[in-house]
């Protein structure tokens, strides 16, 4: 009877060795993602030919309209791309194309357009009661946002992401079911299937701030480079530089422990004109364009002002309707006709924006059902109160103040921006969004790091960049101005918004670009000071850190 009882227990003891043998561990940093493309990309060749002129670009050939370098256009089929008003347009993107001769028959340029890609860092830790804990880390849009894991259940090669299925509190459930095999976790999340592999703990990876172990950081001054930015050193502009090397310590030790950690992309900061300070984090880099979402508001009334101070017929009280229609039925809205880009502007037109309503101009709504020109569409939606009443958040009356502009200046805004910001500004790599056709004034540029601070800079410079007078400083006062309280603390100008510090005693005032995800390009003109952020907290409130807390609380009192 024991001899039997002993084999029983044995074979029990084999059983649990060997499931727990099956069953893997996968405790660490694991990692994965998918490229969409586009593939179009490589040199291209405009060249002469009896009946015109030709593009060679990525294995196709095709005819080429215009006569010189500012008028080419073409388009490739199948939707893989196109060049027109100096930019090769491609995958919602435009960016710039620079075309040198190459003889007296022939142009040529590079095609680079905007990478689109996905990463997905699961990080997995082992509970005192055995889980394993983990949370999904998407650098580009924080979709670990709508997936909100908590943990990982392995099941031989069976895997879940458990955690609850809404935003609020409730019953936990699977949230994506994949499987585990050869040291490959295989899931499906946005955009396809990944397969993630591990990452040593001690490489470099972005998903840390700078590598982990983090280093211990010493300031150094920006690179000299020919972009118009003048450099110096902390020092030499009034900063503590001990304050500053605190801050960005904090910076790189910020412990990536749960889906809430912030996440800096970039800071740089400029005083007295110059660039004193350039740092970047979780694997951005100088030369890497990033998206400003709706910070990219900001660039559109600075195109109009640049517009305005070139001699464009577009004035503030400018009607919209009048303007875009040509003529203004008889039916229309009385409450439409007195719409003037000013309203726009100011985000006071009206429209009904609501993200909950069907029929509304908002742009996530706009994008689901699928609709394609969204300044025709935002001209029939209704209005929820009179011009100037009332600030609503909108993203497409920035857009169509934009459309407005394209219409006066018969122009579009894409060859705009090239010549009156781009070029003057030394602006060289950059992808501006498209909607109909045109830029989008919404939101959705990409710039990087250094030309995106160079906007508040020009602000603070009143208008100037270099010597040059790009808007007028009456158009800075009025764009950077508290006209309107967007919040009890925020208020909003023209595409901008302000806030008041304390400072030493008294109250500064300051204006920002500020897009989701954490992108700030902030002016403090009582300061001669520029701080600049990007960040990757898309949706989650903690992307307000930056102008509500780092700024006061660090970046100021290290002003001597």
């Amino acid at each position: 009877m024991k001899t039997t009882r002993l084999a029983v227990s044995l074979l029990f003891a084999l059983a649990a060795n060997a499931a727990a043998q099956s069953t893997p561990d996968l405790t660490g940093l694991w990692g994965a993602t998918l490229r969409f493309g586009p593939d179009t990309h490589g040199p291209l060749i405009i060249y002469r030919v009896p009946e015109g002129w030709r593009a060679d670009v990525a294995g196709f050939t095709v005819a080429v309209r215009g006569d010189r370098p500012a008028t080419f256009a073409f388009e490739l089929p199948d939707g893989k791309g196109s060049l027109r008003n100096g930019h090769w347009i491609q995958g919602g993107a435009a960016t710039p194309v620079t075309l040198t001769p190459q003889g007296v028959r022939t142009w040529r340029g590079t095609v680079t357009p905007l990478d689109n890609r996905l990463t997905f860092y699961l990080p997995i830790t082992r509970q005192p009661d055995g889980t394993l804990r983990t949370y999904l880390r998407n650098p580009e849009r924080n979709a670990g946002w709508f997936t909100r894991t908590k943990r990982i259940d392995v099941n031989g090669t069976d895997v879940r992401l458990i955690g609850p299925s809404g935003r609020g509190p409730g019953p936990d459930t699977t949230l994506v079911q994949g499987h585990y095999e050869n040291g490959v976790i295989t899931l499906p999340l946005r955009g396809g299937t990944y397969d993630f592999t591990r990452i040593s703990d001690t490489a470099s990876s972005p998903f840390y701030p700078r590598g982990n172990p983090p280093p211990r950081y010493r300031y150094a001054a920006p690179l000299q480079l020919d972009d118009g930015w003048p450099i110096a050193t902390l020092e030499d502009v009034g900063f503590s530089r001990p304050a500053i090397e605190q801050f960005v310590q904090l910076l790189i030790d910020m412990p990536m422990d749960s889906l809430n950690t912030l996440q800096i992309h970039s800071l740089l900061i400029a005083r007295h004109g110059k660039l004193v300070l350039e740092e970047y984090f979780h694997g951005a880099s100088r030369d890497e364009p990033h998206n400003l979402r709706s910070a990219s508001k900001s660039w559109t009334a600075t195109l109009i002002g640049a517009a305005m101070h070139a001699g464009v017929p577009l004035r503030l009280d400018t009607r919209v309707y009048r303007t875009m229609l040509g003529t203004v039925p008889a039916e229309l809205d009385p409450r439409k006709r007195a719409m003037t880009l000013e309203h726009l502007l100011t985000m006071t037109a009206g429209f009904n924006c609501d993200e909950d309503d069907s029929t509304s101009a908002n742009e996530d709504v706009m994008d689901g059902r699928g609709i394609e020109h969204w300044w025709d569409y935002t001209l029939t939606v209704p209005l929820v109160s009179p011009p100037g009443d009332k600030i609503f958040y909108c993203s497409t009356e920035a857009h169509l103040a934009g459309g407005l502009l394209a219409k006066v200046a018969r122009t579009p805004q894409l060859e705009l921006f090239g010549r009156l910001l781009a070029r003057p500004m030394r602006m060289r790599n950059y992808y501006l969004a498209v909607r109909d056709g045109d830029a989008y004034g919404g939101g959705g540029h990409a710039f990087t790091s250094r030309d995106f601070a160079k906007l508040a800079q020009l602000m603070v410079n009143n208008g100037r960049w270099n010597g040059r007078q790009v808007v007028s400083a009456d158009w800075v006062r009025r764009s950077t101005a508290p006209l309107r309280d967007l919040t009890p603390t925020q208020q909003y100008g023209y595409l901008w918004n302000s806030v008041a510090y304390d400072y030493h005693g008294r109250k500064i005032r300051a204006f920002f670009a500020g897009g989701n995800g954490g992108q700030v390009s902030m002016g403090i003109p009582d300061l001669d000071l520029v701080v600049a952020f990007t960040g990757g907290n898309y949706n989650d409130p903690v992307l307000f850190t930056g102008q509500r807390v780092y700024v006061p609380r660090y970046v100021l009192p290290a002003v001597k």
